[in-house]
């Protein structure tokens, strides 16, 4: 690979962490997707070989690397379809809330046990009524004294059963809308908190997935993430990252797909002679190969914005449609290609057409994303 954002140093984390992938995920990844989440002693492995938080200034305990280290995690992750921990959001989303609207104690408390694996977080948004319109959540957390009472329920909460803290998106002020939104650090031993089942997904069978459920639960003004009112503002400023994390993992995986299918059509014989051989495969690898080359030229661009600061939010709405869109035609085309082998789930590419779906879905429906690059360039629609 020839990227111009990557250095010998960004080449060195990523053999280490291949490494890490070999030894510590891959062997028991399968017994993982058997019981629907991955062992927490993995987590306190990835923390003590620097994997957590690597974007993370080294005061908090972190890596201190920068975006591209969480870029190289999220890629060599999908390469082998290792869905089931659940790092990026964790040290990728979690984290930079905790990091960029924190107070000076939040971030000691909470970022070096993150970075080390003692504690696992999540990011409690979606309700069963609310998923990409996150206006029209119904959680409240009302001012009783010195605390915040919390009640109602959130749902698909990555790392839902193994976390302890949750950064959790509630109302304040039921009558402001957006403006009644605040962001609350809730541990998960707090009394009135409780852990739904484990939600049996379509793929990502080895990410633990579940409800979340808050009945007078009571957490000190202290957990107030930011300002009160301001939650929505900070969940718009940390969006653009996760999509493009979402595109960096989508691409990924159509990557891979396309590399096990040119190795599978290569080896496969039909007709006595190459599966390859064939016209008609001959050419869809051509248009796939062409349609992938396109795509990372598009994804490092919007990678080195990031790095820049200047990708905004209908940039990284386009790269988390275009990219997810683009993973679902090439993995189904890779699929096909592998005949019956496909639909093995012991292959990979089964496993990564299962996984593939929700990434249209996830961190904003590729509808909104739509809608999102639409009001950049004609504003809003109308209401009514």
């Amino acid at each position: 690979m020839d990227r111009s954002y990557e250095s010998e140093e960004h080449a060195l984390f990523r053999r280490s962490l291949r490494t890490f992938v070999e030894r510590e995920i891959a062997p028991h990844h399968e017994r993982w997707e058997k019981q629907g989440k991955v062992d927490r002693e993995v987590w306190l492995k990835a923390g003590a070989a620097g994997l957590l938080c690597t974007a993370i200034p080294e005061e908090y305990g972190g890596g201190g690397g920068d975006f591209v280290t969480s870029a190289i995690l999220t890629e060599e992750l999908a390469r082998g379809v290792f869905s089931g921990p659940g790092f990026r959001l964790h040290s990728d989303i979690a984290a930079f809330y905790i990091l960029h609207f924190g107070t000076e104690a939040q971030k000691q408390e909470w970022l070096p046990k993150m970075a080390s694996g003692e504690v696992i977080a999540g990011l409690a948004m979606t309700e069963p009524g609310a998923g990409s319109d996150l206006q029209g959540m119904r959680t409240t957390a009302i001012r009783d004294g010195d605390s915040y009472r919390i009640n109602g329920q959130k749902t698909f909460i990555t790392n839902g059963q193994l976390g302890d803290l949750f950064i959790l998106a509630v109302k304040t002020d039921p009558t402001q809308g957006a403006r009644g939104v605040s962001l609350l650090l809730v541990e998960a031993d707090r009394p009135g908190f409780s852990r739904g089942r484990n939600l049996e997904k379509l793929g990502q069978k080895a990410q633990d997935t579940s409800e979340l459920f808050f009945q007078d639960c009571l957490v000190p003004v202290g957990n107030l993430l930011g300002e009160e009112g301001k939650g929505f503002r900070y969940l718009m400023a940390e969006l653009p990252q996760e999509r493009l994390l979402a595109g960096i993992n989508a691409l990924s995986t159509a990557e891979a797909a396309y590399e096990w299918t040119v190795e599978h059509t290569n080896g496969r014989k039909v007709f006595g002679a190459r599966l390859a051989d064939l016209q008609t495969v001959r050419f869809k690898l051509a248009e796939m190969k062409t349609e992938l080359t396109v795509a990372r030229a598009f994804l490092d661009r919007s990678i080195e914005q990031h790095l820049e600061g200047k990708l905004d939010v209908p940039g990284a709405a386009m790269a988390k449609w275009w990219l997810s869109e683009l993973e679902g035609r090439i993995v189904d085309q890779c699929l096909q290609l592998h005949g019956g082998y496909g639909y093995m789930w012991e292959f990979p590419i089964a496993r990564a057409y299962a996984d593939a779906r929700v990434h249209r879905i996830y961190a904003g429906s590729n509808e909104i994303m739509k809608e999102l690059i639409a009001r950049s360039i004609v504003g809003p629609a109308p209401k009514g």
